[in-house]
Parts: C-alpha cells; sequence; structure tokens
C-alpha cells in the first residue's frame, strides 16, 4: 500500500491486488512514491526491472534512454544537443527527439528533464504544461532539501 507523501498532499495508494504484486512492480511504486514524495530519493532505489522491447535491442534510442537515466540528475536540464554528445553521437539532437518520444516509461526515464538550447521548454508526451509542473516539482523539491 502506497501512503501520502504528507498531508498536505493527496494520498497515493494501491488499494486492490497489493499483497499480489511482483517484486518489479513493487520497486516501480516505490520509485514513483519517492518521486512525488521527494524526487532526490530516487538515485538511492534501485531501477525497476524494465522489459520493454525498446529497451532490449542495441539501438542509439537505448543508448540515450539509459544515458538520460543514469547521467542527468533530478532538478537538471539537458539539451536535446548535449543528450546527445553524452550518448556518443553529438550531431544527434533530432535523433534524441525521437528517442524521447518513443520513451515507454516516462517520469521513471526522465525524458521531462530534457530541454531546447535555447532554454525553452520543447515538447512533451504528455503536455507542455505536464513537462514544467515535472521540472517545477524536482526544482522546488531540490531547493526545499537544500
Amino acid at each position: 500500500v502506497l501512503s501520502s507523501c504528507s498531508r498536505a498532499e493527496p494520498a497515493c495508494e494501491v488499494c486492490e491486488g497489493a499483497e499480489e504484486m511482483t517484486e518489479p512492480l513493487k520497486q516501480c511504486t516505490d520509485w514513483l512514491r519517492a518521486y512525488f514524495c521527494d524526487p532526490a530519493m530516487t538515485a538511492s532505489l534501485p531501477v525497476p526491472a524494465f522489459h520493454h522491447p525498446l529497451l532490449q535491442r542495441d539501438s542509439f534510442t537505448r543508448q540515450v534512454l539509459w544515458t538520460l537515466l543514469r547521467d542527468v540528475k533530478c532538478g537538471e536540464a539537458v539539451s536535446y544537443k548535449q543528450l546527445a554528445g553524452l550518448a556518443g553521437n553529438g550531431r544527434a539532437a533530432r535523433a534524441v527527439g525521437g528517442a524521447m518520444r518513443s520513451n515507454p516509461i516516462p517520469i521513471i526515464i526522465p525524458c521531462h528533464r530534457v530541454i531546447r538550447s535555447s532554454g525553452q521548454s520543447g515538447n512533451y508526451g504528455g503536455g507542455n504544461l505536464m513537462k514544467e509542473w515535472l521540472l517545477s516539482h524536482e526544482k522546488l523539491r531540490k531547493e526545499k532539501a537544500a
């Protein structure tokens, strides 16, 4: 069962079948609860096992997504071009955009942290307001922790 972060925030609960959850699903729920309560805490949690085919085959998209997950920390942002460089091909900014569009597990693989070189947020599959909220959420939590 997931509990809320604090009384000021909405409760997060898994009501049905919590006792039957597999370990990877428990890891995902723990990770998501941590993200919404204290995003920086996710760095200390194990990354849930991902079995999506996109993350299994060797490709630039996979490299970009794993690089993003591993190297761009909570409260940080990186440009498409910078992420392309981190993933091994600095001239592949458009391919990074494609990787973000095909991300099968947004929030856990934080594609909302990828922004335009101009500093503008850019697009997001969940909508630009959601992207702005996620970035703001991380920034506010990081400031509270400091």
